[in-house]
């Protein structure tokens, strides 16, 4: 997957899903952006009710998320759609008025979307030019092979270029996929997972799954400028402070909370320092609680996150 691009085209049965993620934050620290294509959107209130029912569609829930961080103005975007605004195929998707387009080894990404809950538009234009394609993967998250996790490109040049808001800088980022074929809350209780780019040219994945069967899996990859994963000791549990909404987030080696940038009932996401090599680096993290997301006091609160809009 990774030497032919994203594979927009990820088969799915009824029931599952797939998400291509991106993150990047600004070269001068000022800013961070988080963008997710959902097709199967795993957190969708919508899809959760329609599962229920009997075999759901996953065509029928599809969303992008982007969200702003950092001094400039903040945004958050999850428009759920239905199938007919649905096109994909290898290179391209399509969702809604926005679409993700891989063309030799770059991703350029359009986007449309309305902000919610406060209103405000968030369009623009970026581009991902990956510096590392990795070599390796995918990855099974689960005992059963439900759930797989393929990193793409652990470290790439991000440029963002928007008209509203007026926002364009560059910086450092990230890019993978994960596909599955049933909801991650009837595997998983939680996970952590952190990725760094090294001053060396190398850059660090890690990622801390804890399952619903009370087994655990951790991976601490060091991936070369050449591709080539390195797996190395996890490390030992580092724990860290608290969000606003009690949720628990933890990670490996040495590390300082420097900003959270998503406080929500169920997801955090952070930005960390860590230590490597006796420098300081910074760190993107976050934290899922699965157990917290299938609460139905969670669950009341998702659609005014995340509305969902006909076709």
């Amino acid at each position: 997957m990774p030497l032919g691009g994203p594979g927009f085209d990820t088969p799915l049965n009824p029931g599952g899903y797939v998400w291509w993620y991106l993150d990047a934050t600004s070269d001068d620290g000022r800013h961070g952006l988080t963008l997710i294509a959902f097709i199967g959107s795993v957190f969708s209130p919508y899809y959760a009710r329609a599962r229920r029912r009997g075999p759901a569609d996953p065509a029928d829930h599809v969303a992008l998320n982007c969200a702003l961080y950092g001094t400039g103005p903040n945004r958050w975007t999850m428009t759920e759609r239905g199938r007919g605004a649905l096109q994909r195929n290898a290179t391209r998707l399509q969702i809604g008025p926005s679409a993700l387009q891989w063309d030799r080894g770059v991703l350029e990404v359009t986007l449309d979307e309305l902000a919610v809950p406060w209103p405000g538009r968030v369009r623009g234009r970026l581009r991902v030019e990956p510096s590392t394609v990795i070599e390796g993967g995918p990855f099974t998250l689960d005992a059963a092979g439900a759930h797989r996790w393929q990193p793409i490109a652990p470290r790439a040049r991000v440029s963002l270029h928007l008209d509203a808001p007026a926002l364009h800088w560059s910086g450092e980022g990230y890019l993978d996929t994960n596909w599955g074929d049933t909801p991650l809350e009837e595997s998983f209780s939680r996970w952590h997972w952190s990725r760094c780019a090294l001053p060396d040219g190398n850059s660090q994945v890690r990622y801390d799954v804890h399952r619903l069967d009370g087994s655990t899996m951790s991976l601490n990859m060091k991936v070369g400028r050449d591709g080539q994963l390195n797996h190395e000791p996890p490390g030992p549990t580092l724990a860290l402070p608290r969000t606003r909404w009690r949720l628990a987030r933890e990670t490996r080696g040495e590390a300082r909370l420097l900003q959270t940038w998503e406080d929500g009932p169920f997801y955090a996401r952070s930005l960390l320092s860590v230590q490597h090599r006796g420098q300081a680096m910074r760190a993107v993290h976050e934290s899922l609680s699965l157990d917290r997301f299938a609460a139905p006091w969670v669950q009341a609160l998702l659609p005014f996150r995340m509305p969902r809009r006909a076709g």
